[in-house]
This record gives C-alpha cells, sequence and structure tokens, in this order.
C-alpha cells in the first residue's frame, strides 16, 4: 500500500469538469485498494493567466517537478485568448513539456467492441483496433519558436517587398530521435512486436535522418518487426486497414495529426488518453504528466456534457506507467469497459440504444462499477 502526491492541473473549459471525475475514479481506486493519494490543485491556462499573469507559474511548475506525477485537464480555445495576446494559455503545455522534459508521449487507440457503431468507419474495418502512438513531445516545428537551436530567428513573419511571409524551422537531433525510438520498441515487446515509424523521407531533411536512426536502433530489436511509413500514406492506413499497427512511432508534428484522425477509430476523441512521460526515474515508474488528447471545448463547458472517460483513462496510465499499479490501472480499464458495455453513453457518443448520461453520471457509474469489478 502506498501514499501519492499528485498535482493537479484542471485548466480551462471542461478540463475542470472531466478532470473532477477521474480524481473519483482514483480516490475510489484508494479506497479499493488502500492507496493514499495527495491532491494538489494548481492553477493554468486562462486562470493562471488571469490570477497570476502566465499560463503556469515558476512555483506551480516546481510543484509539478515535485510530485510523483500530473494530472492534466485543458487548456486553451477561449476567443479572448486568441493571436491577439501575447500570454497564451497553451504556453502552460509547451513549459511543460519541455521544462520537465516529457518528450515521450504514449496515446493509445482501441475501438471497443461495444463502441463499434459510433465510429464513421466501417464495424468490420475498426473491430479489433489495438494500437499505440508514440509521439516524440518536445522538439521539431512546435518547439522551433521558443528556443533558437541556431543563431538566429527559427521561426518568424516578416514583410518583404513581395508581402508577408513567414518562416518555422524543424530541427531534430540523432539523440532526440533515438531516445523516442526506444520507448517505441521497448512498448512494442509488451505487445505484439510491431513498430511502425511514420516520417516524410521523401522531402524532409529531418525525416532522412529519422529513417536512418530508426534503421540504426531497430537492428538491436531483432525480435520486433520494423517497417518504415510515410506519413500521408499512413494517415490512409489508419482508416483502411487500421488493425495492421501496434505500435506507430512518430514526429511531433505528425503523432498530433495522426492521433487525431485515429480518435475516429474509437468513436470520439472523449474516448483517449494520453501520457507524456519524462527522462526522471521515480521511486514507482517513470514521471509523467497525463491528460486526455481533446481540447477545452468551451462551447460544451459547464453543461454536462463532456465527455470524462479520456481522464478517467489517463488516470488509469498515470497509475500504471508513473505509480507502478498495473493491477489499479486494470481495474479502472475494466471498469471502464463495463459501463460501456451496459450501453451508457456520453452525448458525444450518442447511437440508437443508449443511454445517453451527463459527465457526473459517467463518472459516478464508472465508480460504483470498480467498487465491484475484479481486473
Amino acid at each position: 500500500m502506498g501514499t501519492y502526491t499528485i498535482t493537479v492541473l484542471a485548466g480551462d473549459g471542461i478540463g475542470p469538469e472531466v478532470t473532477e471525475q477521474a480524481l473519483q475514479v482514483l480516490n475510489a481506486v484508494g479506497s479499493r485498494f488502500g492507496h493514499s493519494f495527495t491532491f494538489h490543485q494548481r492553477l493554468v491556462g486562462v486562470a493562471a493567466i488571469e490570477a497570476e499573469g502566465e499560463a503556469i507559474s515558476a512555483e506551480t511548475l516546481a510543484l509539478c517537478q515535485q510530485s510523483d506525477a500530473i494530472l492534466f485537464g485543458a487548456v486553451g480555445g477561449l476567443p479572448r485568448y486568441d493571436g491577439s495576446f501575447k500570454v497564451k494559455p497553451e504556453q502552460a503545455l509547451f513549459k511543460l513539456r519541455k521544462g520537465l522534459q516529457l518528450f515521450a508521449n504514449l496515446r493509445p487507440v482501441k475501438a471497443f467492441e461495444a463502441l463499434l457503431g459510433a465510429s464513421p468507419i466501417k464495424a468490420e474495418i475498426v473491430q479489433g483496433t489495438d494500437m499505440l502512438v508514440v509521439r516524440e513531445l518536445t522538439a521539431g516545428l512546435y518547439y522551433g519558436h521558443l528556443e533558437p537551436p541556431v543563431p538566429g530567428k527559427p521561426s518568424e513573419i516578416r514583410e518583404t517587398e513581395h508581402g508577408i511571409e513567414a518562416i518555422d524551422t524543424l530541427l531534430y537531433t540523432e539523440n532526440e530521435i533515438e531516445r523516442i525510438l526506444r520507448v517505441a520498441f521497448e512498448a512494442a515487446r509488451d505487445r505484439k512486436k510491431k513498430v511502425t515509424s511514420v516520417d516524410k523521407a521523401n522531402v524532409l531533411s529531418s525525416s532522412v535522418l529519422w529513417r536512418k536512426v530508426a534503421n540504426r536502433v531497430a537492428q538491436e530489436y531483432p525480435d520486433v518487426t520494423f517497417e518504415h511509413l510515410l506519413v500521408d500514406a499512413c494517415a490512409m492506413h489508419l482508416i483502411r486497414k487500421p488493425t495492421s499497427f501496434d505500435v506507430i512511432v512518430t514526429e511531433n508534428l505528425f503523432g498530433d495529426i495522426l492521433t487525431d484522425e485515429a480518435s475516429v477509430l474509437a468513436g470520439s476523441m472523449g474516448m483517449l488518453p494520453s501520457a507524456s512521460l519524462g527522462t526522471r526515474e521515480t521511486a514507482y515508474g517513470r514521471f509523467g504528466l497525463y491528460e486526455p488528447i481533446h481540447g477545452s471545448a468551451p462551447d460544451i463547458a459547464g453543461q454536462g456534457k463532456a465527455n470524462p472517460i479520456a481522464s478517467i483513462l489517463s488516470a488509469a496510465l498515470l497509475l500504471r506507467y508513473s505509480l507502478g499499479l498495473k493491477d489499479e490501472a486494470a481495474a479502472i480499464e475494466s471498469a471502464v469497459e463495463q459501463v460501456i458495455e451496459a450501453g451508457y453513453r456520453t452525448e458525444d457518443l450518442r447511437e440508437e440504444g443508449a443511454q445517453i448520461v451527463n459527465t457526473q453520471e459517467m463518472g459516478r457509474y464508472i465508480v460504483d462499477t470498480l467498487t465491484q469489478v475484479r481486473a
């Protein structure tokens, strides 16, 4: 039995609503398995900007570093904090990822049998889908504008005699590529032992390097089947034959886009959790940040329409990867699946014959089931 400290950054929009349900589930895990969780709730995103003048304060970052893990909700999406503001809510995530070295983003995509009808893709194509997308998270295009890797400005909008032009710099080092590939290969060894490395090596120099490093690392894992796939072909295969994938590993921008596409296989973005793992080892596992892949969805905030399952499953990933509590994580996942099989759905999963429930009700059904099931 253990005692654990978790920093909770619920954020904006539906973030607080779905995070609250994840906390209820974690409390139920604590009661059932005899663990004690201490939650430190702090501001992030819009609330932090308005109260502290920045998307995430240095004090909050320090608290995160001292915790066993971070449970995150969502930030951004509010019109008043668009490009006209110097401080943007999304900066919080960039600071967390870079400052805490959260370089490996793991996004499992599983099509539950009971939700095959919720996907716009034919059931016979989606059935059996169970993949893990490993996305590099602290380099590439998204970070060229934060820390210039070379002299000069890696990202810039400027006026020229021919009009306005924009420049973004995409840079990857050999080390950054190698470490994310190793995460993917190690993950594949615990799954179906297949890795698909996704790049754009027919166009991008960074992808040429990516492919070169991938070939070298793959030689160290002879027990894992390995293949390359161009990102445009991968986007097509995700829809045509998703069951052909086991572990997909790719760079930051491609991973962001492909996992949003893959969410339709599970029926909704509200079903997809994620784990952002860092370089630091803890007493129980690897330090990480856990969040649903969906955004803040301000258009439905406060209406009870948000699906808390992605946040709840993110809490399960937190237990598995950062706290080493595999049985407890499996118990949450089993409870979620049983509630889905019982026909309960939030608005995003509306289908004929389903019983539509609100955010709090979905959380309560999962908690009630969790107290009864055995993983």
